[in-house]
């Protein structure tokens, strides 16, 4: 069923709990679970959660589970869509045992909704949606019956058939349930089956021009694939009572049941689908894989890896209550995974020139240096080392404060994999700003030959002039501020304008053939991506997955 997965059949949840007393009880004899997005977008990392909420289940249990696009409304799905879904199922390291769409079933759906009809349980209703939104009422007050309730059964199959044949304009006539409109429930408030929709479906053409709602094919479609447990989020919890009512009254074969669990919340970040697609038609970000985006694609092209975002799922949990996730937390994992596995290296990402004068003219040396300190098996490289190299502006101050251990006039650093720095002077341009520093280097101080005289306080990173390779930086911040509401409708306002800093600098020599998608810690600055756009690039451009260091601790 998946590519790659750890087991986790000693995790507990009430999900795990429910699914294990069944199967000890003989309900099933195997489990079938079900991903079921809607191809309205791109995924996002609450939908990670549920992707291997329900593999990993299905899995550990020995089941199977079904990826189904639930392609119920052609105004808003597209085939880009389905394709970008597969794509992250699989990337996350899935894969499914069946492969299924709500619009495979239309037509079971359609003869379903007769044998309701002819039970009198559903009529075609020529109300509004407006009409229709008044005549449920509200939490305090019963709704009131439409006056199309009492349509025969012949007339309403006749009108059925008809809106199917096409007959009617959009909006013209609806099927509802015929259930309960004084439920306090108001969900099962005679709720909307089917409207019209003379719209273009990506599966089935100009085939239908009447779709199911949700409600209503969902249940089917998990009765029909032989789902067993139906996992879903708690904004579904009060439409539980429809889902049972479907497959009860639609007499269906098999008998799934749904259970809810608490969707990610995520600091800093908003989930709604919708949202996410006015970021993108609104040019705020580049495109649903933008790396500020919460995209599995966003964060596939940021740098994130597969295993750090099955991680955090696992450590997030599953469970009824609504919580609040620090994105701190999904960065730990990311470090967690990479540190054993990127290659540390060093990158200037504001670069300015050190002359170092008394280094002879035209030669350059080779400095060992080692991969991974932390991991010995990814081995050495070779570094050159010459009279001029770049450090980072930020590594030199002319006139320091108090405890400041870089460059500056007079004193002496380190540089890493190579010697003891001292700066001299510096040359400015015009307007008084520094443009390069000249130093001198002490040839007995060469990092690795065992020197135990002066110390130094301070060590910097570098890159050699003369081998240096231009790269583009893209450093990320939060898309959205702290104070923003997901539920707001004003979420824009909340943009946070320094979401993105690009720079221009320099990384070693060796990473003149870096690829796509290859992964760097950069000493100092934090792990890095190579974005998969900058094929074809004038440079390379880097992508900041997450800085070194975080204050975040998982309990």
């Amino acid at each position: 069923m998946k590519v790659e997965q750890t087991s986790n059949v000693n995790v507990s949840n009430f999900i795990r709990t429910i699914v294990m007393e069944d199967l000890k009880a003989g309900k099933m004899q195997e489990i079938v679970t079900r991903f079921p997005p809607e191809p309205n977008g791109y995924l996002h990392i609450g939908h990670a959660k549920s992707i291997c909420l329900n593999f990993e289940l299905a899995d550990d249990f020995k089941g199977r589970t079904n990826l189904r696009f639930d392609d119920t409304n052609p105004l808003k799905e597209d085939v880009e869509y389905v394709n970008s879904i597969k794509e992250d199922v699989r990337w996350l390291g899935f894969e499914w045992d069946g492969l299924f769409f709500a619009s495979d079933y239309f037509e079971e759906m359609y003869q379903k909704a007769i044998v309701l009809i002819q039970k009198g349980l559903a009529y075609v209703d020529d109300s509004s949606a407006e009409e229709i939104r008044q005549q449920r009422g509200t939490l305090t007050q019963p709704g009131t019956e439409s006056p199309y309730r009492g349509r025969s059964v012949e007339e309403n199959l006749d009108l059925f058939e008809r809106m199917r044949n096409g007959e009617f304009k959009d909006g013209e006539k609806v099927l509802r349930a015929k259930i309960d409109m004084s439920s306090p429930n108001i969900t099962m408030r005679d709720p909307v089956l089917y409207r019209i929709s003379h719209a273009h479906h990506h599966n089935t053409g100009d085939k239908w021009c009447i779709y199911p709602m949700y409600d209503y094919a969902h249940p089917l479609e998990d009765a029909f694939e032989g789902v067993t447990h139906s996992i879903c989020t708690l904004e579904f919890e009060d439409h539980r009572p429809l889902y049972d009512w479907v497959i009860e009254h639609c007499e269906t074969d098999a008998k799934p049941k749904q259970y809810e669990f608490a969707r990610l919340n995520m600091t800093n970040t908003v989930m709604s689908k919708r949202k996410l697609k006015q970021l993108v038609d609104e040019k705020v970000v580049d495109g649903w894989d933008d790396p500020r985006m919460p995209t599995i694609s966003g964060l596939r092209r940021k740098g994130y890896t597969p295993e750090a975002i099955r991680s955090f799922c696992r450590e997030i949990g599953v469970a009824r209550a609504n919580s609040l996730v620090d994105e701190r937390m999904l960065e730990h994992f990311i470090r967690e995974d990479l540190k054993l596995k990127a290659l540390r290296t060093m990158a200037v990402l504001d670069p300015i020139k050190v002359v170092i004068t008394n280094y002879p003219e035209g030669q350059v040396e080779w400095l060992d240096a080692e991969n991974n300190p932390e991991n010995p098996e990814m081995g050495n490289r070779q570094i050159p080392f010459s009279r001029e190299i770049y450090i980072e502006r930020d590594d030199f101050m002319e006139n320091p404060p108090a405890k400041y251990f870089r460059l500056f006039p007079g004193n002496e650093v380190r540089l890493k994999h190579a010697y003891f720095i001292k700066c001299e002077h510096v040359v400015k341009d015009e307007n008084g700003r520094v443009t390069e520093i000249h130093c001198t280097y002490d040839p007995e101080t060469k990092s690795g030959s065992g020197f135990t005289g002066r110390k130094v306080k301070g060590t910097i990173h570098w890159v050699e002039a003369s081998h240096a390779v231009p790269a583009e930086f893209r450093l990320y911040e939060p898309l959205i501020t702290d104070d923003a509401k997901e539920d707001g409708d004003n979420f824009l306002a909340h943009i946070n304008p320094n979401s993105l800093q690009v720079l221009e600098g320099f990384v070693e020599q060796n990473m003149k053939d870096a690829k796509p998608m290859d992964k760097f810690q950069f000493f100092r600055h934090g792990y890095f991506n190579v974005d998969p756009k900058s094929e074809g690039a004038e440079k390379i451009i880097y992508n900041r997955i997450v800085s070194l260091k975080s204050s975040f601790e998982v309990k």
